[in-house]
């Protein structure tokens, strides 16, 4: 006679709330979706509109061709600057060749694009907190000649800094960092010049925030906390270096359930789980099943009032009936 199975062991899974798409990252899909009906496809992005995998992956099929540069679309197809914003030099090549173009730039990324400005024009010399060489970065670098604005990484790099002015300085920020990291980076600069200008509300998004708070919630105990996302998704990175601060045993980044594994799980009790701004919640949903079925999952999802908030699509999308 068999052995009768042995059963599953248990786990508490303690589901973050809110997760997944924000306002910003849903406007920019979209704005791809919409515009392969209004144009037909191809129509080109450049850069990844938001950075996942699967969202990309399932534009392309659609027929979304995602490009680096604008120089590689051709002239007569529409071309789509993606959420995390791109430097004026991008926008500018377009006009010049005629090329129809549409702007997926998150509106709260426009903000700081638009807060740079207004201290350049105002003759202050600009740092910008943030990562070298994401493209949300890049875009921001873009919008201002050459050497406007200083880019500072670290807390150390906020405390060597030298300006020109003292007096005369102002910053802005990433929108997608680590909320606790950048209140002690501008605190060290305000600290150092009292004088120091800031953006009339914080850079760092409400969905960036939202998000932090959320997964301090759930990781607090946990054994491991599992954040759903892009290994290119800043957002996503801030959420596992959170989770650790807040008290998870453990914290990993995976793209989907795929990035499971025996060694990761081994011994676990407790879990949370939540997904960065760009990861759509199939995934979340397919990480839950690939749990239920090695354990006993015992499931607690956190309570939070809606976000509620939307971005309007391009004028050129909505004249077209969208």
């Amino acid at each position: 006679m068999d052995a009768p199975a042995s059963p599953k062991p248990p786990l508490l899974v303690r589901l973050a709330n809110p997760r997944g798409f924000c306002a910003g990252v849903d406007r920019a899909i979209q704005i791809v979706e919409r515009a392969i009906e209004v144009y037909g496809a191809p129509v080109y992005v450049r850069h990844e509109i938001v950075h996942n995998v699967h969202v990309v992956e399932r534009l392309r099929t659609l027929g979304a061709v995602f490009v680096e540069e604008v120089s590689e679309c051709p002239s007569d197809r529409p071309v789509i600057f993606s959420a995390h914003g791109a430097p004026k030099a991008a926008t500018q090549e377009a006009e010049r060749r005629n090329i129809v173009y549409l702007d997926a730039t998150c509106p709260l990324v426009s903000k700081v694009h638009l807060d740079a400005e207004r201290h350049f024009e105002a003759g202050r010399e600009i740092v910008l907190i943030g990562h070298a060489g994401h493209p949300e970065v890049l875009g921001t670098l873009g919008q201002l000649p050459d050497g406007a604005i200083t880019l500072l990484e670290t807390l150390e790099d906020a405390l060597a800094f030298q300006p020109r002015d003292p007096t005369n300085l102002a910053y802005v920020t990433q929108t997608t960092l680590s909320v606790d990291d950048t209140i002690e980076m501008v605190e060290a600069l305000r600290a150092r010049f009292p004088a120091i200008a800031g953006p009339h509300r914080e850079d760092i998004c409400y969905a960036t925030t939202n998000r932090q708070e959320a997964v301090k919630r759930v990781a607090n105990g946990a054994d491991l906390v599992l954040v759903v996302g892009s290994q290119k998704s800043s957002n996503s990175q801030r959420l596992v270096e959170v989770a650790i601060r807040a008290g998870a045993a453990d914290a990993r980044l995976i793209d989907d359930a795929s990035g499971l594994t025996n060694d990761m799980l081994g011994g676990v009790k407790r879990v949370g789980l939540t997904a960065g701004a760009s990861a759509p919640e199939v995934l979340v949903e397919g990480v839950l099943a690939a749990l239920r079925a090695r354990f006993d999952v015992t499931l607690e999802e956190a309570d939070a009032k809606p976000e509620g908030i939307t971005f309007k699509l391009p004028r050129q999308l909505v004249s077209q009936g969208a």
